[in-house]
């Protein structure tokens, strides 16, 4: 049976971040990531667990780090709780296959997005101004189009409660440095290519997918998740239509059914009726099943 974790309550260890779906903990030498069930749309975070979901994550970040390492170094030290700190095993059943032990990194203010087809925001923005991000497109593309090029879509990273927004380039040159910037687009651009070949013989399409990075020792390091269904549009390829909504893995489909509701995408959020739960644990583990092989 799944076990479900919505909230990480751990008196022996310091807590020192909760994210939306993480649970950080400050270990001395190296932090404690715990995947919670927790999800969120529009930066909220919902009141109903998805069973099993922080496994998941967990499961294919570890899949993609481990892919990725020839392009970046990750932050990963273990996902074996037997490895991890003796302070840690009181918990071990609540964090096993859940939770990574990795390195202490310094985050970098923004969010790494790579879009591929036009979607969400991205989509929203060209029927604005015919541009994402301030990239010009061409005219007469529909919803879902594949870009003539991948997009590199810097947003900023907002606190919990608050929205990320999009910004340019020439504002991420200005916070971080021509050098590092330069950095980040091209590496982020190879990881998601890299991604994409080995996703479409597997019938998924990568539509976008976000990444986060941090500095270790001055190396630019990946860090958080990497290519999980919160991260990522990930889009069956038998289905795909341009022209419109396309199905998903992913947590889309969460948005869709909250988009039909009157709420105004700030908290409290409403609950998930049992219907959405389901059906959103089985994309979850439909992406991890057809991009890993495991479940």
């Amino acid at each position: 049976m799944e076990v479900t974790l919505y909230d990480t309550v751990f008196p022996d260890l310091n807590l020192l971040r909760q994210g939306k779906v993480r649970d950080i903990y400050d270990l001395g030498d190296a932090l404690l990531m715990v995947a919670t069930d927790r999800i969120s749309a529009f930066d909220v975070v919902m009141p109903t667990p998805i069973p099993g979901k922080g496994r998941i994550l967990t499961q294919m970040s570890r899949f993609w780090f481990e892919m990725m390492e020839g392009i970046i170094p990750n932050h990963l030290i273990t996902a074996d709780v037997a490895q991890f700190p003796e302070v840690c095993h009181p918990y071990v059943d609540m964090i096993r296959d859940r939770s990574m032990l990795v390195r202490k990194a310094e985050p970098l203010s923004v969010e790494c997005i790579v879009r591929g087809y036009l979607s969400g925001s991205g989509w929203k923005s060209y029927l604005e101004s015919g541009e994402v991000c301030g990239i010009t497109l061409p005219e007469g593309l529909k919803e879902s189009d594949r870009l003539p090029e991948p997009l590199f879509t810097p947003s900023t990273k907002a606190d919990m409660g608050a929205h990320d927004e999009n910004i340019s380039f020439k504002q991420v040159e200005d916070l971080l440095g021509q050098d590092l910037a330069a950095q980040l687009k091209d590496v982020s651009m190879a990881i998601y290519k890299k991604a994409v070949a080995f996703a479409a013989p597997r019938g998924i399409i990568i539509a976008d997918t976000k990444f986060e990075f941090g500095l270790i020792d001055g190396e630019l390091t990946l860090i958080d998740e990497i290519l999980t269904p919160d991260s990522s549009r990930f889009w069956p390829e038998d289905t795909y239509r341009p022209g419109r909504p396309q199905k998903s893995f992913d947590k889309q489909y969460v948005r869709d059914y909250l988009l039909s509701l009157d709420w105004n995408q700030r908290p409290p959020a409403p609950e998930l009726p049992p219907e959405v739960v389901e059906n959103t644990c089985r994309k979850y583990e439909e992406a991890l099943r057809r991009l890993t092989g495991t479940v």
